[in-house]
């Protein structure tokens, strides 16, 4: 006879020490669930390697009872498609249509199939597990925070969270009506070692005035943002009407806004708002003979021509594959770059090399953004308010700084298994 663990553990196969790749498996009664299964922020590729250790990922194991995905960033979702059996999924369905929207545009996104839908504050049954979902701030759209219980047993999974997005409610509804009875929370800190304790980062809305400072002033603005940070795409587009502005979107925009489902964002047919479709997306169509995915924009859509004309007056969402267009369009010459994401990705790769590309043509290049994560006063907030038992950190390079904020502080290791 096999002798089944009892009680509810769990351990994090990635997070004690670096931030993405996120991976948390959970036991009870003989099953399992993971919360996320993340690609590294520092792989060089999606390789099969990267799997963590756990049974029901490379073979089919019935006791592997779901994966919970938390929100739509390639680090927390990103080894998904090397999970050869089909594992059932639980995600947001805004977050499952952005992925299939992502999927002709973006390599290694997928349409996910899902057993599970989360939805905020509606509790799911999984096996033995209750997953409870929290909505909350974060500069992904849909994103959870998780609840889960099993075997009399609390644990809460604070996914990436903020406070300062346009979301911010969720934050403050969270910590005015939070969980009770908590015995274990894994709790992201993202912001310990780029952050003082007391300091704060800018609000979105404060992100919003800076650009309208920025676009105040004449030239075509060519602006470096993840199209899938749909706060942001709201503050670029709201900084355009507010300066009499018109801003390029590519396809791949578009489709990002138009998956959220959310009838309140910019689409197609709105004042101050065209659309580009760049070189490099019209040989992709061609070559994939996606044709449909033009449809919709058609009475939208903008050509270069006419982009020379009104360029002084318009900002594009740009990425680096779209330089030739600018420059055919002869748009670089009275240009500015707003890089308006996380600026660690101007060290190296794409980023640095888009840097250095602008400084040689003489474009000003400036940094607008603010962090999709909590500050170390707000995660305080959040720790207080729910009073867990015990606190283990996650999604952080700065596990061993938490007992200087933080009470109740319990440090894991990658792999080690624990009693929730």
């Amino acid at each position: 006879m096999i002798e089944l663990p009892s009680g509810f553990r769990g351990r994090i196969h990635r997070g004690t020490q670096q931030i993405g790749g996120t991976c948390v498996e959970l036991e009870a009664s003989g099953e399992r669930i993971l919360l996320d299964l993340g690609l590294p922020l520092d792989a060089d590729e999606v390789s099969e390697t990267l799997l963590p250790d756990v049974a029901g990922l490379r073979s089919p194991n019935p006791a592997l009872r779901a994966i919970v995905i938390s929100h739509g960033h390639g680090d927390h979702w990103g080894l998904l498609p090397l999970c050869k059996p089909n594992v059932p999924l639980a995600m947001g369905a805004a977050t499952a249509r952005i992925m299939s929207a992502a999927a002709p545009f973006v390599p290694n996104f997928f349409a996910p199939d899902l057993s599970y839908e989360l939805r905020d504050r509606k509790p799911v049954e999984i096996g033995p597990f209750r997953v409870t979902p929290y909505l909350v701030d974060h500069s992904a759209y849909d994103a959870y925070a998780l609840l889960i219980e099993a075997e009399g047993r609390r644990l809460f999974y604070s996914g990436d969270i903020r406070a300062h997005g346009r979301k911010g409610a969720l934050f403050e509804r969270m910590v005015t009506h939070p969980p009770q009875g908590v015995d274990t929370m894994l709790m992201e800190g993202s912001s310990l070692g780029r952050l003082d304790e007391d300091a704060r980062f800018p609000t979105e809305s404060e992100i919003e005035a800076r650009l309208v400072e920025s676009f105040t002033a004449p030239g075509f603005v060519a602006i470096s943002a993840s199209a899938q940070n749909i706060d942001r795409m709201v503050s670029i587009y709201r900084a355009c009407k507010r300066t009499g502005r018109t801003l390029l979107l590519d396809l791949y925009a578009m489709e990002m806004l138009k998956a959220t489902g959310n009838a309140n964002l910019p689409a197609a047919g709105w004042s101050n708002l065209s659309v580009y479709v760049p070189e490099y997306q019209r040989r992709q169509i061609k070559r994939t003979e996606r044709f449909d995915l033009l449809e919709p924009y058609k009475q939208a859509r903008i050509y270069r021509e006419h982009m020379t004309e009104i360029g002084d007056r318009t900002v594009m969402l740009f990425r680096p594959a779209m330089m030739r267009d600018v420059e055919a369009a002869n748009l670089w010459p009275k240009a500015r770059a707003v890089w308006s994401q996380w600026d660690g990705y101007l060290k190296d790769g794409p980023g640095a090399k888009l840097k250095s590309d602008l400084a040689d043509l003489g474009v000003p290049f400036e940094v607008i953004h603010t962090s999709g994560h909590a500050s170390i006063a707000d995660l305080k907030r959040l720790a207080t308010a729910i009073e867990a038992s015990r606190l283990i950190p996650i999604h952080t390079f700065e596990g061993d700084r938490f007992q200087t904020y933080f009470r109740n502080v319990t440090r894991r290791q990658d792999g080690e298994w624990w009693e929730v």
